[in-house]
């Protein structure tokens, strides 16, 4: 076995059992993963979709010329930003560059959540992209990780 295998058996396993209609409980996902489709519930899914599946036209500005909130399963980009990345935005918020309005479009979680609590929700996350996409995720974390680590 690898160095990668067993992170990948991490991201892959609560996909499969979720992709294969299997009820969701904590017995049949990792403990991060349930977590953070809890708080995804809670907290996200209002705005993203109860599925990751994002608004209608999301990709269209809306009549305020803001972007509509994104999907995060495998139609949207969610899956392009690494772990640092996903991190700040949940914790600090976001503005799509190229809204008209100078508001956070997505509201800053970190009086909210805690550091942990983010993490499970990008790992819940992760189990609504593809394989590839999963994988492509995991090299922008990576490389992400040693652009900031000291050499």
């Amino acid at each position: 076995m690898n160095k990668w295998s067993f992170p990948l058996v991490l991201l892959v396993a609560p996909a499969i059992v979720m992709a294969g209609g299997a009820p969701t409980n904590s017995d049949s996902v990792p403990a991060e993963v349930a977590e953070g489709r809890q708080i995804y519930e809670q907290y996200c899914a209002a705005c993203h979709g109860r599925q990751g599946e994002g608004t209608a036209d999301w990709n269209k500005p809306d009549e305020k010329g803001e972007m509509p909130p994104p999907p995060h399963d495998e139609t949207g980009h969610t899956w392009r930003h690494s772990d640092s990345m996903l991190v700040r935005m949940i914790a600090e918020g976001w503005r799509h560059p190229f809204n008209k309005t100078d508001r956070l479009t997505m509201p800053a979680f970190k009086d909210i959540l805690t550091d942990q609590e983010i993490r499970s929700v990008i790992e819940y996350l992760k189990t609504l992209w593809t394989e590839d996409q999963r994988r492509y995720q995991q090299d922008e974390s990576q490389d992400s990780n040693q652009a900031e680590s000291p050499s």
